[in-house]
């Protein structure tokens, strides 16, 4: 492993019905040690309040995803997309030359937790595009996201792919990067890998041809991220 991030040690945002977390960079939260892993910019992990949301904002050329944890998502923009993301559900919204967008959580008395990734395009000033799917677990590591849609999967404008690992209590699991750098970000359980033990929310890195055998120490779900090792 050449990068380990700590929950704990994450930027924190508390807005009262906002509370995140970003493992990069993000707003006002500014730390040089953590600008974010090849074309991988940002991941927030976001617990919004009832009834709360973002606002109509916009955003241009970045590929944005949403991976509803639990609760649901609300989304509506000026491309004439309004649905509602449930937990299990993964959402791509290329912003290309401009989109403008809400979030609300439409729930009058539960939380809702998602985790909003960026990506950095491969291409700039292609027109905005919105996916969403319900993908159903086929192995222990299923694909998410690829970019040309592969298996089920979004499709993406990045050479990258975005998988979810799926673990039972004592399960292990290899994995290694195809492209150049993988990113594994725990979303729920915990996890061994030699004698580094992960929780729900830390996250680490590997390099090009590393092979990291881990243990899954309680049920796991976990997002695996495969990126290029050039920008």
């Amino acid at each position: 492993m050449q990068y380990i991030r700590r929950a704990n040690e994450r930027g924190t945002v508390d807005l009262g019905w906002l509370q995140s977390q970003h493992s990069f960079s993000f707003g006002h939260y500014y730390d040089a040690a953590h600008m974010g892993l090849s074309v991988l910019r940002v991941i927030n992990d976001d617990i919004v309040q009832p009834g709360r949301g973002f606002d109509t904002h916009g955003h241009q050329d970045m590929e944005i995803i949403s991976y509803v944890v639990s609760g649901a998502v609300e989304h509506k923009d000026n491309q004439g997309n309004k649905t509602r993301i449930p937990a299990g559900d993964v959402q791509r919204m290329s912003a290309g030359t401009g989109i403008m967008h809400s979030e609300y959580n439409p729930s009058e008395n539960e939380e809702v937790n998602f985790l909003q990734i960026w990506v950095l395009p491969e291409k700039k000033g292609l027109p905005p595009s919105y996916e969403q799917k319900t993908i159903e677990q086929q192995t222990q590591l299923t694909a998410l996201v690829t970019p040309t849609g592969d298996a089920g999967s979004l499709s993406i404008n990045q050479n990258m792919s975005m998988h979810r690992l799926v673990l039972g209590a004592n399960e292990t699991f290899t994995l290694q990067s195809q492209l150049g750098f993988g990113y594994l970000h725990i979303v729920k359980g915990q996890l061994s890998v030699d004698k580094d033990s992960f929780v729900k929310g830390d996250a680490f890195a590997t390099s090009a041809k590393e092979a990291i055998k881990l243990i899954a120490n309680s049920d796991l779900e976990a997002i695996w991220f495969d990126l290029p090792s050039q920008v």
